[in-house]
């Protein structure tokens, strides 16, 4: 028998999904860089392994396309979140998952959509970000991981992403999700991101309330909501002084079971 998978995306970040409720499946990075590979793999910005601690709610195990560990992935949660509901592992509605961030409650509507309590944005400081020899200035977000949201008048389509953008290693020693934002509105922002670990993506959750955050403290506020499109479709943020909630879509689109031999193999 292999080994069990489900396909998601949230807004076209997309996602491996492993079931492994007892915990048994030997996670290892060259394992997740295979599944990913959008050749010799499934293909993916990620993989959420689904465990349950002996204690606690279910735990979303999230790596890196890389293989590497990673703290906290918004667009990572709605799919886990829907993946529960309709595995009939908790009821629809609200519920609490866990994450290397902390538990972050959800809330999974009729309409597919999943709204995520992303805990508080942290304004951290200020930093800059290098594309193709230009500094874009932005603002150190952290919301679970490290983010630098550069608000800019430059049009993001116009930016090459293919490289991940230069930073401070001093602020970021661990590396950074990098967001570049136009305000197309009070209230609409358009963003492309870099993610640490994976390279430009559809769209990053963490990344969005980051690039709200980022957006508001540069307009003189602290609190405030809008819309946030990314290459992958569109999302709703809200910024609260104690939390923020990040909502959006989550669709699961396959599954099936990757072969024991190919498994092993790795």
């Amino acid at each position: 028998m292999g080994v069990e998978f489900l396909k998601g995306h949230g807004t076209e970040n997309d996602f491996v999904v492993l079931p492994d409720p007892d915990g048994v499946l030997d996670l290892t990075e060259s394992r997740v860089r295979a599944l990913c590979d959008r050749r010799r793999g499934l293909g993916a910005d990620g993989v959420l392994r689904v465990v349950r601690p002996d204690f606690g709610p279910w735990f979303m195990d999230y790596r890196n396309a890389d293989g590497s560990i990673a703290e906290m992935c918004g667009n990572g949660v709605r799919v886990f979140a829907r993946y529960l509901v309709e595995a009939d592992l908790v009821p629809a509605g609200e519920f609490t998952v866990g994450t290397r961030a902390g538990e972050r409650h959800v809330i999974a509507h009729d309409d597919g959509t999943v709204t995520v309590d992303m805990g508080r944005a942290l304004v951290t400081g200020t930093g800059t970000a290098t594309v193709g020899g230009t500094a874009f200035a932005g603002v150190a977000v952290d919301v679970g991981n490290p983010h630098l949201a550069c608000v800019t008048e430059t049009p993001v389509a116009e930016l090459d992403l293919k490289l991940p953008p230069g930073h401070d290693p001093v602020l970021f020693p661990h590396g950074v999700n990098v967001e570049f934002i136009n305000v197309l509105d009070d209230g609409a922002l358009r963003m492309r991101v870099h993610e640490r670990g994976v390279g430009e993506t559809r769209s990053c959750g963490t990344g969005t309330v980051a690039a709200v955050a980022s957006w508001l403290y540069g307009s003189g506020r602290r609190t405030g909501k809008a819309t946030v499109d990314v290459l992958g479709g569109q999302v709703s943020v809200v910024i609260e002084e104690e939390t923020s909630t990040l909502t959006g879509p989550a669709v699961l689109l396959a599954r099936g079971e990757l072969d024991q031999a190919w498994w092993d193999a790795l």
